[in-house]
């Protein structure tokens, strides 16, 4: 007999949401995966991209299903906070910036079609009412701006994760700080060996290793979706520039072509105590292919190139930021062949994968995780679930 109804592998953002929806359900729930490592420039083992603590959440989005899944994960936000007693929510708003050309226009034009449909309320801004109401930015004279005031601002992936498990154990979930290896389904269950020597056995399993999904033997083979290598710079904040920016809601300033596109979080405090402005984009550093590759570049600080054009950005657009302490790291984005999550199950019918965050998940993990319960639970996703959309893609 099994160990468990169901493993989820993976303790990120979209496991982590699994295993409480999971545990909500039903018992024999367990969750597997790695603890943050205490020194990032040693560790060897896998990482996650949710070590970090701020990430843009938003429902105003270019693409409508994007959209409903960051609103039906909004939604539970203060659901998960009371229930953890963990807040991760901060309501700053979100604010869409553009001159509305080429790409920008585009996607404006689709995510306001979608916050109308939602009821989002966004708040369409000329330039004039554009400085006056952030005049933390020093933007183009062609640029107009969409500001969400309500249910938008930033999540801390460190904490929101944290309050999934909480919540998941809470139900009876088993949550095992252990780093899955090798999986294969048997006569008498599917097994999850462990770097640490362990073997688990579970009735079905599902995979939500994020940009490791296909850097171990975890699927009967792997799905089509690149792990890419993405930068991030950081400026550091006196007590003065706390002030100037602190007003300062979640950003995304759109151009033309996708490279171009930066987004910006406020300033938030992180574990060493200091303040730091975020910035990044969506320039790809390239894929990374294996284990090696992946913990590498996790340990790097980013492509130089794109520092140094992302310090750039940030100066233009901020010019207060000027003789800030600046420091750079790195992530990793998960990109599916289709642009949204696979959730599905595999060549085996007791093993399922959950993955592909495509760089705008974190604020949408918990429904994300939620459909990958459901799954499990039933079998199969309806076209409310997304069931076209989420299809996986093996190569």
């Amino acid at each position: 007999m099994p160990d468990f109804k169901y493993i989820v592998v993976g303790a990120g953002m979209m496991g982590a949401a699994a295993a409480r929806h999971l545990s909500a359900q039903t018992d024999g729930v367990a969750l597997i995966g790695p603890g943050e490592p205490a020194d990032r420039k040693t560790h060897r083992g896998v990482f996650s991209s949710h070590y970090d603590e701020a990430r843009i959440t938003r429902g105003f989005d270019g693409d409508p299903v994007w959209a409903e899944l960051a609103q039906r994960s909004i939604r539970r936000y203060g659901e998960i906070e009371a229930k953890s007693g963990i807040r991760f929510f901060t309501e700053a708003g979100c604010l869409f910036t553009g001159n509305g050309k080429g790409l920008a226009g585009d996607y404006v034009s689709r995510a306001l079609s979608s916050a109308d449909r939602l009821g989002l309320g966004v708040e369409t801004l000329g330039r004039d009412v554009l400085v006056d109401r952030f005049p933390m930015f020093s933007l183009p004279a062609d640029h107009d701006g969409y500001f969400e005031a309500q249910n938008a601002g930033h999540v801390n992936p460190r904490a929101l994760v944290k309050a999934q498990c909480a919540v998941a154990e809470v139900q009876g979930a088993k949550l095992l700080r252990e780093t899955a290896a090798h999986i294969r389904d048997t006569s008498h269950g599917v097994e999850v060996s462990t770097r640490e020597g362990a073997v688990h056995t579970a009735e079905k399993v599902i995979v939500a290793a994020g940009g490791f999904t296909n850097m171990a033997e975890l699927l009967p083979s792997p799905v089509d979706m690149a792990a890419t290598g993405r930068t991030i710079v950081f400026f550091e904040l006196d007590e003065a520039r706390q002030a100037l920016f602190g007003a300062m809601p979640s950003t995304i300033v759109l151009a033309e072509t996708e490279d171009d596109i930066v987004y910006i979080l406020p300033p938030v405090r992180y574990p060493d105590g200091n303040v730091y402005l975020k910035i990044g984009g969506e320039s790809e550093k390239g894929r990374l292919e294996t284990l090696t590759e992946a913990v590498d570049w996790f340990h790097s600080d980013g492509t130089p190139g794109e520092v140094e054009f992302l310090k750039k950005r940030a100066l233009s657009l901020m010019p207060e930021l000027a003789g800030c302490p600046v420091t750079s790291g790195s992530c990793v984005a998960s990109i599916t062949r289709s642009g949204y999550p696979y959730i599905g199950y595999t060549q085996s019918s007791n093993i399922a994968v959950l993955t592909g965050g495509n760089f705008v998940s974190a604020k949408s993990s918990d429904e994300i995780g939620r459909l990958g319960a459901v799954l499990l639970l039933n079998g199969q996703l309806t076209e409310d679930e997304f069931a076209a959309e989420m299809s996986p893609v093996f190569v």
